[in-house]
Parts: C-alpha cells; sequence; structure tokens
C-alpha cells in the first residue's frame, strides 16, 4: 500500500465523520469522494470500497456511543443518570428508543433492495438534498415561537413516534437521517438540542446493527494488503465524528437549520455541475 492510499483512507474517514451525523447528508459528500479519490487505485475494486464505507461508518457509530455511554449505560439500566431538567419523573427510556425505530425499521426491511436498486444514484441524491433542505427550513420557519421541550428527558411516546416517521423520509438517499429527525423534532416543539440528542441517540442501534449485518457479508474484502486502508479510515473517521459531534451539539441551539440547509443547497450545485 502507498502513501496515496493512505491518504485517500485518511480523507475518506475525515468526510464520513464530519458529516454522518451531522444535518448535510454524508451520501451527497461521499458521491464527491468517491468520484475524484475512490476509484484512483487498483485497490479499490466495488466490493473493496463498499466494505471499507461499512468500516468507516463503524467508526462514526463507535465515536457517537463514546460521547453518549453515559445515555446508553441509563437506557439499558446499567446506570442511573439525573433527568436533564431536575424532573425525576421524566426520563428517556429504551421504550421511546424503541418506538422512535420501528417505523423507519419496518420499512427499511420491506424496501431495501429496492431503495439499493432503484434510489442510489447521483440524480436521486441531488433531489434529496434539496428537499431535505426544504423541510430543514420550513422546520425552522414553522417551529413553535417556543419550544415545549428543552430535554431530551421529556420527549414522549408519542413525540418519539413521529420522530420515527420522520426518519422514514431519510430511506431516499440524501435526504440525511438527522436533517429528517431534527426537522421533524423542532416542528414537534422540541428545542434543537433535544431534538438532535435524541436523533444521534436513535440513530446509533440502527447504523450499527445494519452496518454489522453487511460487515458480516463482505468480511472476505477485508484483506491483509487492505488492511491499513481500512485501519487508517477507521481512525479518521472515529476521530473526526466524535469532533463533529462535540461541535455540533454545542452549536446547534444558536445556529438553528437555516444554514445547514443552505450549505445543503450549494452542496446540490457542486454535485449537479461538477459529476454530471
Amino acid at each position: 500500500m502507498n502513501l496515496w492510499e493512505i491518504f485517500v483512507a485518511f480523507v475518506l474517514g475525515l468526510v464520513e465523520g464530519l458529516t454522518e451525523f451531522a444535518p448535510v447528508s454524508s451520501t451527497g459528500h461521499m458521491i464527491i469522494v468517491d468520484d475524484t479519490l475512490l476509484h484512483s487505485s487498483a485497490l479499490f475494486s466495488p466490493h473493496v470500497a463498499n466494505t471499507f464505507k461499512v468500516v468507516i461508518q463503524l467508526g462514526s457509530i463507535i465515536a457517537a456511543v463514546i460521547i453518549f455511554k453515559d445515555r446508553f449505560l441509563s437506557l439499558l439500566g446499567l446506570k442511573r443518570l439525573p433527568s436533564d431538567n431536575g424532573n425525576p419523573r421524566e426520563k428517556l427510556r429504551l421504550s421511546q428508543v424503541l418506538v422512535g425505530l420501528i417505523p423507519a425499521g419496518i420499512l427499511g426491511v420491506l424496501f431495501n433492495d429496492y431503495i439499493d436498486e432503484y434510489l442510489f444514484s447521483v440524480h436521486t441524491v441531488l433531489i434529496g438534498l434539496v428537499a431535505g433542505a426544504l423541510l430543514m427550513i420550513a422546520a425552522d420557519w414553522f417551529r413553535p415561537a417556543k419550544p415545549k421541550v428543552v430535554s431530551v428527558d421529556q420527549i414522549t411516546h408519542k413525540q418519539a413516534l413521529i420522530i420515527g416517521l420522520f426518519q422514514c423520509i431519510a430511506l431516499w438517499p440524501g435526504f440525511s437521517r438527522s436533517g429528517s429527525t431534527i426537522s421533524g423534532g423542532v416542528l414537534l416543539g422540541l428545542n434543537h438540542r433535544s431534538a438532535s440528542d435524541f436523533t444521534f441517540i436513535m440513530a446509533v442501534p440502527i447504523m450499527a446493527g445494519a452496518s454489522f449485518l453487511s460487515l458480516l457479508k463482505n468480511w472476505q474484502y477485508i484483506t491483509i494488503e487492505a488492511l491499513p486502508f481500512f485501519v487508517v479510515g477507521f481512525i479518521s473517521a472515529f476521530l473526526f465524528a466524535w469532533l463533529a459531534i462535540r461541535f455540533f451539539l454545542r452549536l446547534i441551539n444558536r445556529i438553528k437549520l437555516v444554514p445547514f440547509a443552505l450549505y445543503r443547497i450549494v452542496l446540490a450545485a457542486v454535485i449537479f455541475f461538477w459529476i454530471l
């Protein structure tokens, strides 16, 4: 493996880590880096490239697990946490997370093959980027003047279910899971931080499950020759996802969703003129 391939692994991990949990569509960004970097070496056969994407996504997932480790331990009954808002009767439970996962989980199982075959293209991602941006702008414009929910511990089962329905939109590539669910939460009266917290907590199990299943099917492509490529990408994705999530959670209540929406529209224009 040469230095160029190590550099490619680092850059792809960086892009994955910075964009996986932000409402900007990691799929849209990966289209650009795929076109410019991933097919620049004989090492990156289609099977190896697809397996690599799974590995670096796991790096991002582990970063989220570490950031929310106390919350996940609490959900599993392994650690007692005080309520964020000081009310011991209000506490996020595993049942709320599971309710939020059900809609996208069912649709994902039913339509996974259709989505893979017909919806993963540059054109559909462009539609998802722009439509998702419009949803985010609408969420900021039409959100309640005063949030009803200022802590993830205040989310009800009904709100969790509706946010889960918004997550179904993200099955369309380019829409962005976090963009869809944060927008849904904000429209329901959650502040941006609590909607983001719930989005990231809810994303981990569904992403981890899909990634592990995919990794099991493609394990044979992680060869000794390609191993340094996978390791560099994994570490890069982990580090940059950790930084991105920390930064995003500190920032989101102040800047809201519109700046991310405008960025998505610019990204769509770049993809349109560069790739197409």
